[in-house]
């Protein structure tokens, strides 16, 4: 393909942009170097049925103090070793872009386009810290880049990873504070805990949350959510799921993350899978089953499982199923979320289990869309030495129950 209406195409995102035009011309240059031009008109063009090469994701040029690429073995899949800080992923995908790869272009692109809302790392607003978080001293002030874009109507959601000792305390308050100075601009801020690997040899010392601190981090967020919402309405900043498990404390309720714009981020997740459970355990009342039943997931999610659903399927229904922590030895036990659990975890877990168990439910998240663990194990390959039965679960507990019971 060389032009659409006379203009060059970058990328698939630029393509769909141009097709939007009410009357299209497109220009090819087939195998021989001839040309062939097609013209199409239509409200809705959908994409024509073209098939393009995949695009060259942008790079990330920083080095983050808590950078999960940089706290992972050699040997692991390629794919992990991707850091991408592509905009065009953050629009399409909803990946945290720094912006620091941003050329003239780009910025004057995501303006023409209206490629919003994107999704930003901000970390802090403090220029000299961002650039020591970040690693990179080349690094440009995020805030006017922001404001430029807010300007131009492109908004933003946000997050801030918080390392305690270096952006939490009065740091966090200005950022905090310089993000809503762009509300409605700024949509959300999300807050959520350093995580830390064990592979950690060359890298800055940072020190993990505990439970008193994230303790102290929910009364802060409360505070500032009721403060935010006597000024606009919204609560605009949230905490993430793992703050709830650390501190031991209730999740908010499903209302209480209003959009849940930041889900992907881990923030919201428990409370819809909860949420969902409720609405639908009514209908799993009285279930039968002989079959024994294993629910794996990572350490974070293990009381919540245990006390608002496993309780209830003990205590309402004649199914055998027991909820099981596989503890990470894979990344270290301070990683305990099961989206990062790997197949020889798993494994090891399995193997001390299935003699009493028929049936392993696994959490969806440890898998990746090609149905591959994050140590290039697949399903198929588990499967097989497993020794048991195993099924991939549903983001609907529920949902998941009543097909490993069909």
């Amino acid at each position: 393909m060389l032009s659409i209406n006379g203009k060059p195409v970058g990328d698939y995102l630029d393509y769909r942009f141009k097709l939007s035009d009410k009357s299209v011309r497109l220009e090819f240059e087939d195998e021989k170097g001839e040309i062939i031009r097609f013209r199409y008109s239509s409200e809705n063009p959908g994409d024509l049925g073209l098939t393009f090469e995949e695009d060259k994701i942008l790079i990330c040029r920083n080095k983050c103090i808590f950078c999960f690429v940089h706290q992972q073995p050699k040997g692991m899949r390629r794919a992990l070793f991707v850091r991408d800080d592509d905009y065009r992923l953050s629009f399409t995908h909803g990946n945290f872009i720094s912006l620091s790869n941003l050329t003239e272009a780009d910025t004057k692109r995501i303006i023409k386009q209206r490629l919003s809302p994107l999704y930003i790392s901000v970390h802090t607003t403090d220029d000299i810290l961002r650039k020591i978080i970040f690693g990179n001293p080349k690094l440009r002030p995020i805030m006017p880049q922001l404001r430029n874009f807010v300007g131009h109507g492109i908004k933003f959601h946000t997050q801030i990873v918080v390392c305690p000792g270096v952006n939490d305390g009065h740091y966090l308050e200005r950022t905090i504070n310089n993000l809503f100075d762009l509300f409605p601009g700024v949509l959300t801020v999300g807050i959520v805990p350093v995580g830390l690997t064990r592979y950690r040899e060359r890298l800055p010392h940072i020190k993990p949350f505990n439970q008193k601190g994230a303790e102290s981090m929910l009364d802060y967020i409360q505070k500032r959510q009721k403060e935010f919402c006597m000024k606009s309405g919204c609560r605009f900043v949230f905490a993430a799921d793992e703050f709830y498990i650390l501190a031991k404390r209730e999740f908010p309720t499903l209302s209480e993350y209003e959009e849940m714009a930041q889900f992907e981020n881990g923030i919201g997740m428990m409370r819809s899978l909860l949420t969902d459970f409720n609405r639908k355990k009514r209908f799993l009342t009285g279930l039968t089953s002989n079959r024994r039943m294993a629910v794996l997931t990572g350490e974070s999610a293990y009381v919540t499982l245990g006390v608002n659903i496993i309780k209830f399927l003990k205590e309402n229904t004649n199914i055998n199923i027991d909820v099981r922590a596989v503890e990470n030895d894979f990344w270290g036990r301070s990683v305990t979320v099961s989206g990062l659990l790997t197949s020889r975890d798993i494994l090891r877990k399995l193997k001390g289990i299935r003699k009493h168990y028929d049936l392993a439910l696994l959490p969806p998240n440890c898998l990746n869309q090609d149905k591959m663990f994050l140590d290039d194990i697949s399903l198929e390959e588990l499967k097989r030495k497993a020794g048991m039965e195993v099924k991939i679960g549903k983001y609907s507990f529920a949902d998941t129950l009543k097909e490993a019971l069909s």
